[in-house]
């Protein structure tokens, strides 16, 4: 194995080549005649690129070893929070997946990530500054959830498995499986990815009106919750002369249930629920190809079906409090090319365009009071170009849109509008491994259709209730940011997103009831600093001049990793402050190979997000993990424990309303995980490109 230079070494990636020499007939001849080179990647854990951070989940233990919200939890920068959503450096996330949006969000989103197993995914891009290829839907950043593994020439099978439990006040279990299978022949490819999860948690949550003196109690419960999800990925891949066409079809099956006692002022209930969801998506792709692999023709089309139901009802009892369902149809259909041009030293030309329609449907107890129809036209174009030092990127996406529907009393207020929307990049290089960044784009985030669903998903008493508001109006982003970077993982940047219209979660008191609903903040101003820079510990024992001269194999490599992140929420009429992310993962290899990582986050109290100041952190976790390669690494086990202080809890109060919002988890966990790949003899099988057809740029950032 080839060492790599300390500069590498910040990568915490290597390229290793063996070589094996024949020996010559003649020694005067000293020709040497090379038998085979076998490359072997190893992948980064995380990369910084121009538009993008890419964190590395299928070689982490420390990150696959639960659900996919787990692991999520745990990147340094990224804010997932029941009450707050999701927010990464101080951008809103839309969700894709495989290059492709999701198309839910809050409680759907997230019972939908934590029935997913971690071990189920390659990797998480999240893409600070999407170009204008991506739908400018995309709002303020994406986060793009990779499950595929890339084809060979050969059946391979990959099976993982994740098991834990949970000991707060009773012993609680999850269970995680998944099986990937994949292989190509002359004639075709196929990929098969299938795996279940089930999940047993527990919440205790208590809402109290803030008096004078004392706190009144308005609600207290504490649920018993049970998840159960099912899910396959399938894809097909055929070869046509040069073309390529491509078949993916995706089922996920849910099953949540819950049990919740709840108490307050005048009531007493014992409740059961039953959250049920089927999830389908098809996407059919034909890949044009030229003689110039630099020059691309896709044609894509995408449908998507997403079908809920919710009930509520006491225990006991056969009259549903709650019968409430929805189904969401979206039809995508888009075209994309680009080719190099030649007027500076490298570019690129890349156009398209795009046609969707979503239909979504709600109902309760049988009456549809939501008939919503979503209709989008776009084209874009965008030009990538290099000269000497520097990147630039220019691009601009038109959009027009028709939003219309009812409910059972009313006519939504309509959107229709064209809206035009640029970006620009510009990166100066001052080495290969150093850079500096500016980005602008202009984004737009239409409301989702849960938040616009006039009927509560959730569990509710006398004392609490929910809602959805069908007359939200999209959001308008301008976002600004500045990055400078080096060797991948040390990092410095700064970012403004400045929004209006933005769509947030507010909680208020009427009569001693808690409304719980969404509303458009007129205008804000999200400002974030994040930096990134990881420490070798050899620094501590050896100095600085040492260590420079080494060449170590990242893989054997002691180090600290350390980012520190800093938001502040500026919003007109409001006395805000901001709060401080922090983040420290260490690795350590102990004998035997035995790989130590502790990961300690942690969120500074007292700062608003949005319109809800945090009491206590909401995020104060220290977890462990010690994990182990047999069988010539095809074999990694890993032996975890999360949350072992068991501090991490939510306190929040909800501005100008004398609320104060407290919830619990049972978080902390233990458990072990396996990862088996079965052994092939042919290691030297060619490999071919993906199955389950990401975005086209999900390798290669928009400026490098």
């Amino acid at each position: 194995m080839k060492n790599i230079s300390f500069a590498a070494l910040l990568l915490l990636g290597s390229v290793t080549f063996t070589t094996a020499q024949t020996t010559p007939e003649k020694p005067v001849e000293k020709t040497t005649e090379l038998e085979e080179v076998a490359i072997i990647k190893t992948k980064k854990l995380v990369e910084q690129k121009a538009d993008r951070t890419i964190f590395n989940f299928a070689d982490q233990p420390s990150l696959n070893t639960g659900s996919v919200m787990e692991g999520l939890k745990k990147l340094p920068g990224l804010i997932a929070s029941d009450i707050a959503g999701m927010m990464y450096q101080g951008k809103q996330l839309d969700v894709f997946m495989d290059g492709r949006p999701l198309n839910i969000s809050t409680n759907e989103l997230n019972a939908f990530l934590e029935g997913m197993p971690a071990n189920a995914i390659e990797k998480i891009e999240i893409i600070t500054q999407p170009g204008a290829e991506f739908q400018a839907t995309s709002g303020g950043a994406i986060l793009n959830i990779i499950t595929n593994r890339n084809a060979k020439n050969y059946l391979s099978a990959t099976y993982s498995n994740s098991t834990s439990f949970t000991n707060y006040d009773d012993l609680r279990w999850r269970l995680n499986n998944s099986v990937l299978l994949n292989a190509k022949n002359k004639y075709f490819g196929w990929q098969l990815n299938l795996g279940q999860s089930y999940r047993e948690s527990a919440n205790w949550n208590t809402l109290e009106k803030q008096l004078e003196n004392e706190n009144a109690l308005l609600s207290a419960t504490n649920a018993d919750r049970v998840g159960r999800n099912n899910y396959l990925k399938s894809a097909l891949t055929f070869d046509i002369g040069k073309d390529r066409l491509l078949l993916n079809y995706d089922i996920t099956k849910n099953n949540n249930d819950s049990y919740t006692l709840g108490n307050g002022v005048g009531f007493t209930t014992n409740d059961a629920s039953v959250n049920s969801g089927l999830r389908q998506d098809a996407v059919v792709t034909y890949q044009k190809k030229f003689d110039d692999p630099a020059q691309k023709l896709e044609f894509k089309f995408n449908y998507n079906n997403n079908n809920n139901d919710f009930a509520l009802s006491p225990i006991g009892s056969n009259v549903a409090t709650l019968a409430n369902t929805s189904n969401q149809n979206l039809y995508n259909a888009k075209v994309d090319y680009s080719q190099p041009i030649k007027f500076s030293d490298e570019g690129k030309l890349s156009f398209g365009a795009l046609y969707e329609e979503l239909l979504f449907e709600a109902a309760s107890k049988g009456i549809t009071n939501l008939d919503y129809t979503r209709k989008t036209a776009a084209s874009y174009i965008e030009v990538q170009s290099k000269f000497n030092k520097m990147n630039f990127v220019v691009g601009g996406r038109a959009e027009n849109y028709n939003i219309t529907g009812n409910t059972d009393v009313a006519e939504l207020t309509s959107f229709k509008q064209f809206r035009f929307f640029p970006n620009a990049s510009a990166q100066y290089n001052f080495s290969k491994m150093v850079n500096f960044n500016v980005n602008y784009n202009k984004k737009i985030t239409l409301p989702s259709t849960s938040s616009l669903n006039p009927n509560n998903t959730n569990y509710q008493n006398p004392n609490i209730d929910y809602s959805g508001n069908p007359n939200l109006q999209p959001t308008i982003y301008n976002n600004y940011e500045a990055k400078i970077s080096a060797f991948d993982y040390a990092f410095i940047s700064y970012s403004i997103s400045s929004a209006k219209n933005q769509v947030i979660n507010r909680v208020s008191l009427q009569d001693d009831v808690v409304i719980n609903t969404n509303e458009n903040l007129e205008a804000i101003k999200i400002h974030n600093f994040s930096m990134g820079m990881p420490i070798p510990y050899m620094l501590f024992t050896k100095g600085l001049a040492e260590t420079m001269k080494m060449n170590v194999n990242p893989d054997t490599m002691n180090f600290l990793y350390v980012y520190a992140g800093y938001q502040y929420h500026e919003i007109p009429k409001v006395d805000t402050k901001g709060f401080w992310m922090f983040n420290l993962m260490s690795q350590l290899v102990l004998p035997q190979k035995i790989k130590f990582v502790a990961t300690y986050s942690y969120i500074v109290p007292k700062g608003n997000y949005f319109y809800f100041i945090a009491v206590k952190p909401f995020r104060n976790s220290l977890d462990l993990n010690f994990s182990k390669k047999f069988l010539k690494d095809q074999l990694t086990l890993s032996v975890y424990a999360d949350d072992i202080l068991n501090v991490n809890r939510n306190a929040f109060n909800s501005y100008q309303t004398p609320l104060l919002i407290s919830n619990k988890t049972d978080t902390r966990r233990f458990g072990f995980s396996i990862n088996y790949k079965i052994p092939t003899k042919n290691k030297l099988a060619k490999e071919t490109p993906s199955l389950l057809n990401n975005e086209k740029k999900e390798e290669s950032g928009l400026v490098n």
